[in-house]
């Protein structure tokens, strides 16, 4: 038993590694805050290009369907090397191919790519579910007020449906966030390599565990956080049923100013 909490929990490695340990973290925290923000906006743009309406978006509807499809399908550790293994040799700009915007190394941005390509696929679905759960009377209503499906959109349905799905997109920045590790298959000097990389010098993995327990000391108030905003809405819902807010003509115009 000496030996195992030795292995995992010597505060002697963990001090004398602290700061290498806290430095990767930082640079997770970076990624998954990048990438997360890039992910939720292109989650909701191929959401909304799902909902597309008439027989002339059918091919835009199509491709955005087998986009999230394919992306949700791949692991994310095989796109990631993907993008890493063969951008840097496509006949594009070299600020494109090597990126290093903002001083941050290209395996950086190679990560956001591969993460907000992946969990944008993700989270579209979470809109769509949001999406589709606003009454059909709030679209019909914004249209007989002359608003054109995007106005619709933008002004009465989306705010609705962003409300409604909160709870499951952080669920899922909770598992993005996680998965920022994986970008240590891309030489990303994140938590994860530098833990490794420790270990490998210390045979011990206790480094590792410092990198747990910092993941730990964000991920569980977010799962609160999850927690708190499902009750508030089951709270909301009420035993009979969902308390949806129906549009009428002077709320739908009032939310379009």
């Amino acid at each position: 038993m000496e030996e195992i909490i030795k292995q995992y929990f010597d505060f002697s490695v963990m001090g004398d590694h602290f700061g290498e340990v806290l430095d990767g973290f930082w640079f997770t925290i970076k990624l998954s805050l990048v990438s997360g923000a890039l992910a939720l906006v292109w989650g909701l743009v191929l959401s909304l290009l799902r909902q597309l309406p008439g027989r002339a978006a059918a091919p835009v509807r199509f491709l955005s369907v087998a986009y999230i499809d394919v992306f949700r399908g791949i692991p994310l550790l095989l796109v990631l090397l993907l993008i890493s293994g063969s951008l840097p040799y496509l006949p594009l700009p070299e600020s494109i191919r090597i990126p290093e915007w903002f001083g941050q190394p290209d395996p950086f941005w190679y990560a956001v790519m591969g993460i907000t390509i992946t969990y944008g696929a993700y989270m579209a679905e979470v809109y769509r579910a949001g999406i589709e759960a606003v009454p059909g009377g709030q679209m019909e209503a914004a249209r007989s007020l002359g608003m054109s499906h995007g106005q619709s959109m933008r002004h009465v349905i989306v705010p609705q449906a962003v409300r409604k799905v909160v709870p499951p997109l952080l669920n899922d920045y909770i598992a993005l966030m996680k998965d920022t590790t994986l970008a240590s298959a891309i030489a990303l000097s994140e938590v994860a390599l530098v833990g490794r990389d420790i270990q490998s010098e210390t045979f011990n993995s206790s480094a590792l565990t410092l990198g747990a327990i910092l993941f730990l000391l964000v991920t569980l108030p977010l799962a609160r956080v999850v927690d708190r905003l499902i009750g508030r809405q089951q709270r909301r819902t009420g035993r009979g049923g969902v308390r949806g807010t129906v549009a009428t003509p002077g709320a739908v115009s009032g939310g379009a100013a």
